[in-house]
């Protein structure tokens, strides 16, 4: 796909306005590489035949955000400015923002946050900075599979949902070797999802390991009289992404998955995601 094309689609689109069309009730919006402009999926599918779905975005690197949960502040003004009219709650809860990482950025950053952990751990200051971690960890699980982040009917804050509907449940194990005990889960948590991401975040923050794992078979092959499951690496990793391409066709972005990966996980993938 044409980056530099979509993008003066995108400003092509908000040089005038469009308060006699429909496009104001689409449920996704492109936005620019400023972050200020946007232009609906249905109005870049029309002008750009290789943008199929959204599915054709994900897969060159672009993720998507419910716009509840998108701290952009520029939407809102330029959809009343393009339509003539207010975004309402109930429509807005339907939009999805669809946007390009900054990439190089995050990178950078990443870089300087492990150099501060480091310095801040030797010293004896951070004993527990896992919620960063667990953040950056459902970040790439939610760009590698093309998940949809939306506000959550329960009290968890927020879900991660593929584009059939099916809920996953991400679980993030932030050090550079698994513990012995395995990865904890909640058995609860694994009934109410459909699927089960494991993401392993080595001490650098850069991914080392993935594993995806269906829900009912976690149940029935790791589930006890417990409340809580253990996924031991003795146990799952014969369905590592490094050993097994089982679940190789929920890869919607291997762009990010690779960008992301260690570079011991990145080579062992790389001409599976290639090919």
């Amino acid at each position: 796909m044409d980056i530099q094309k979509l993008s003066e689609e995108i400003k092509l689109f908000s040089s005038s306005t469009h308060g006699s069309s429909d496009y104001d009730k689409d449920e996704y919006f492109v936005m620019s590489e400023d972050r200020k402009e946007f232009a609906p999926l249905k109005y870049i599918q029309k002008k750009l035949p290789e943008c199929k779905d959204i599915h054709s975005l994900l897969r060159v690197g672009f993720v998507y955000d419910s716009y509840e949960l998108s701290s952009n502040e520029h939407f809102s003004i330029w959809y009343e400015k393009q339509f003539s009219k207010k975004l309402l709650r109930k429509d807005a809860k339907k939009i999805s923002i669809v946007y390009v990482p900054n990439n190089k950025m995050i990178l950078d950053q990443i870089g300087i946050v492990n150099r501060a952990y480091e310095v801040l751990a030797a010293e004896q200051i951070l004993l527990n900075g896992k919620n960063l971690p667990t953040q950056l960890g459902e970040w790439y699980a939610k760009c590698i599979f093309g998940l949809k982040q939306v506000k959550s009917t329960s009290q968890r804050g927020f879900d991660f949902v593929m584009e059939d509907g099916k809920r996953v449940e991400i679980q993030v194990e932030w050090s550079d070797a698994s513990s012995p005990k395995g990865v904890k889960i909640k058995k609860t948590l694994v009934e109410l999802s459909d699927y089960c991401i494991i993401i392993y975040v080595a001490k650098n923050f850069m991914i080392r390991e993935v594993c995806f794992l269906d829900s009912e078979f976690i149940s029935r092959k790791f589930s006890n009289k417990g409340h809580t499951i253990f996924l031991k690496d003795s146990d799952v990793s014969s369905y590592f992404f490094s050993k097994s391409s089982k679940h190789f066709d929920k890869i919607i972005n291997p762009i990010t998955f690779l960008k992301y990966a260690s570079p011991n996980l990145a080579m062992k993938l790389s001409e599976k995601l290639s090919g």
